[in-house]
C-alpha cells in the first residue's frame, strides 16, 4: 500500500528549533537548505525530510522505498510504498488554496478543465477547483519523472471520486488518484501512482511531530 503522511512544520520557523532538525537529515539534505534564503522554504525542506525519515523508522522500511515529497505554505506531505516494491511509481502534491489567474488554467489546462472551473458559481469553488486541477496535474508528472517537461495538456482529468484520466499519452500505462484535504485547511493534496493499492486516508499520525519532540525534550 501506499501510505501519505503530512506534517505542520510551523515550529521550524524559529531558527533555534530549526536548528535542531536541521542536525537530524543527511549531508546532502543540509546543502539544499543551506541554498534556500527563504526560512519558511528551508522549513519546508527540512521537514518534508524529517517526516519521511519519521515514517521509514515507524514502518522499519528498507531505506530508500519509493517515495515522493511536497510542501506548501505550513505543511509538507510525504507518500510513502509501504511494501517495498521497487518498479512503481509515485507523485505526490500539496498546494494551499489562494488567490488564482486564470490566464493559468487557460495556459496550462485542458479546455474541459478550464471550462469546468470556468463554470463554478462562485469565486470559491473555482479556487478549489483549480487547486484540485493542479494536484492532480502534479502529482502525475511526479509519478513519472517529467515534471512540467510533461505538457499539462497532454492529459486530461475528469473530477470523480477518486478522480479518472479522460485521456493521457498512449506510452503511459494505467495510473491512479487520491485525493486528501483536512477540513478547515485551506489546502488541496493529491497522489498518483501506477499502483491502485493507494490509502484512502491521510495519515495524521506525525502532524505534530515538530512540536512533540520538542516537548519530550529527546
Amino acid at each position: 500500500m501506499i501510505g501519505v503522511w503530512i506534517a505542520d512544520i510551523t515550529p521550524l520557523y524559529n531558527k533555534k528549533i530549526y536548528d535542531i532538525f536541521y542536525e537530524f537529515v543527511p549531508g546532502f539534505r543540509k546543502k539544499k537548505a543551506d541554498e534556500i534564503t527563504i526560512l519558511q522554504k528551508k522549513a519546508q525542506s527540512i521537514g518534508v525530510w524529517y517526516l519521511l525519515e519519521q515514517v521509514i523508522q515507524k514502518y522499519k522500511l528498507e531505506k530508500f522505498p519509493v517515495y515522493n515529497l511536497s510542501h506548501s505554505g505550513d505543511y509538507v506531505l510525504c507518500a510513502v510504498d509501504l511494501g517495498g516494491e521497487k518498479d512503481i511509481a509515485v507523485g505526490c502534491d500539496i498546494e494551499k488554496i489562494k488567490k488564482i489567474n486564470l490566464k493559468i488554467a487557460e495556459r496550462f489546462f485542458c479546455e474541459n478543465e478550464y471550462r469546468h472551473i470556468l463554470n463554478q458559481d462562485s469565486l470559491e469553488k473555482q479556487q478549489e477547483s483549480f487547486f484540485r486541477y493542479w494536484v492532480l496535474k502534479e502529482s502525475f508528472v511526479k509519478a513519472i519523472r517529467r515534471g512540467f517537461v510533461q505538457d499539462t495538456k497532454s492529459f486530461e482529468i475528469q473530477l470523480n471520486t477518486p478522480p479518472i484520466f479522460v485521456k493521457k499519452p498512449k506510452q503511459f500505462g494505467e495510473y491512479y488518484y487520491r485525493e486528501f484535504d483536512i477540513t478547515g485547511l485551506p489546502y488541496k493534496m493529491a497522489v498518483c501512482s501506477d499502483k491502485d493499492d493507494i490509502s484512502t486516508k491521510l495519515n495524521t499520525e506525525f502532524m505534530n511531530c515538530f512540536k512533540d519532540r520538542i516537548k519530550s525534550g529527546k
